[in-house]
Order: C-alpha cells, then sequence, then structure tokens
C-alpha cells in the first residue's frame, strides 16, 4: 500500500476553469467580428453582459463567473510573465 498523500486543491481547478472560459468567450467574439479585450473590458468595468454575445452562449458562460474572479486570474497571470 502507497502511503503517500496527494492534495486536492479546488483552486486549480477553478482557475483553469475560469481560463478556458475566457478563451470560449474570446474565440465567439472573434467569429463575431468583434474585438474580445474591448468588449471584455466593457464587461469588466460595467457589468454589463450586453458587451458579451449571447453566440455560443458566451454571455451565459461569462455571467457564471463573478467578474472580481476573473479579474483576479487576469492580474495573476500578467503578473506571473
Amino acid at each position: 500500500m502507497s502511503s503517500t498523500t496527494y492534495l486536492f486543491n479546488i483552486e486549480n481547478i477553478n482557475e483553469a476553469l475560469v481560463k478556458e472560459t475566457i478563451k470560449e468567450v474570446c474565440e465567439a467574439l472573434e467569429e463575431r467580428g468583434y474585438n474580445p479585450v474591448n468588449q471584455l473590458v466593457g464587461y469588466l468595468m460595467s457589468g454589463d453582459p450586453g458587451y458579451i454575445s449571447n453566440h455560443k452562449e458566451a454571455r451565459n458562460k461569462i455571467l457564471k463567473i463573478d467578474r472580481s474572479k476573473i479579474l483576479e486570474i487576469l492580474i495573476k497571470e500578467y503578473l506571473a510573465e
């Protein structure tokens, strides 16, 4: 029997989910001809989901994530570079 203890980190799973959602939303916005950076900034600053297209359920996906969590992950990624 192995006596190794594995740590389960839900935070890593949540971050991966948020990152994947942001990528999917950006792809959907690009497919519709929008600049995803501009649209995401508009949404994050205002809270108005109208900045995010419904194409490929992008709006529904982004609304499932708290805006502060999106900002936290984006800033962490930026500072890690």
